[in-house]
């Protein structure tokens, strides 16, 4: 059964036609961000869903891929004087 086609309008391509791609294995780690106020955030990517575009390559000649998903975020750790209710000094 071929795979049910799918419009979608992309930046400086205006509306395309994709197929869809079965993801069969993903290996999505975390990502650790360490910020200058002591924070560590912990990011990784949610991928939904994966689209080939019909007839648009790159210039290596590779086909033009689409991931459709987003990201989520969790704390890793925060200095106490960040946290609500912490020792962070008063704002005047």
């Amino acid at each position: 059964m071929a795979a049910q086609k799918v419009k979608l309008n992309l930046p400086g391509m205006g509306v395309v036609e994709g197929t869809p791609i079965t993801l069969t294995e993903s290996v999505e780690r975390w990502t650790e961000l360490k910020l200058e106020d002591g924070s560590v955030l912990r990011v990784k990517p949610l991928i939904t869903g994966i689209l080939r575009i019909d007839g648009r390559f790159d210039p290596q000649g590779n086909p033009f891929y689409v991931i459709q998903g987003g990201n989520t975020m969790v704390i890793g750790s925060v200095p106490d004087h960040l946290r609500q209710g912490g020792t962070a000094p008063k704002v005047q």
